[in-house]
Parts: structure tokens; sequence; C-alpha cells
């Protein structure tokens, strides 16, 4: 069974936690245009699980905060989800803070 996906916004910080997978973001797709209205820095540091789907949702986010005229950075990035972003050459899209 999948844990569900769980965020919250703390200032300009979009925390994620829970699995960020295909079964499991279709609220926060749902959201995404609102909840990115004041983010500036995404951190996925207590993501358990991240797929191909999830890894698109996060490229989407960016996107998103990127036409509000914000550079989005990303804090708390695993080993696991830094080999799915080198897997699919997204070193230059999520980009780590610090």
């Amino acid at each position: 069974m999948s844990e569900l996906l769980s965020w919250r916004l703390d200032a300009n910080q979009l925390r994620l936690s829970g699995e960020l997978q295909r079964e499991t973001l279709l609220a926060l797709w749902q959201q995404r245009e609102t909840v990115m209205t004041q983010v500036d820095t995404i951190d996925v540091s207590a993501l358990d699980r991240v797929d191909s789907a999830g890894l698109a949702l996060l490229v989407h986010l960016r996107q998103i905060a990127l036409s509000q005229g914000k550079a989005p950075q990303f804090t708390g990035i695993t080993d696991k989800l830094r080999s799915l972003i080198d897997l699919y050459n997204l070193q230059q899209i999520i980009v780590s803070r610090g």
C-alpha cells in the first residue's frame, strides 16, 4: 500500500513528504497553480519515494514558478532522487540549494 503524499507551505517553501508517485500525486497536481504562487524553494527531504511521474511533477512545479518570475530551488535531495534526476539528465532543471 502506498503512503500518501502530503505537503505544506512554510513561508516561501513547499515541503513535500510521503511518496511522490503516479498513484499519490493527483491532489497536488490539481492544486499546483495555487500552491506555487508563493514558492521559491521545494523541500523534498521527507519524500520516501519518487517515481518518474513524481519527477515530472517536480519539473512542472518548477516551470510554474518560472512562469511567475521565480527561480525555484530544491532542498533535501536524497541519493535515490539524485540518481533519478541523473538518469533523466535533469541536473540543470532540478537545481539544489546549498
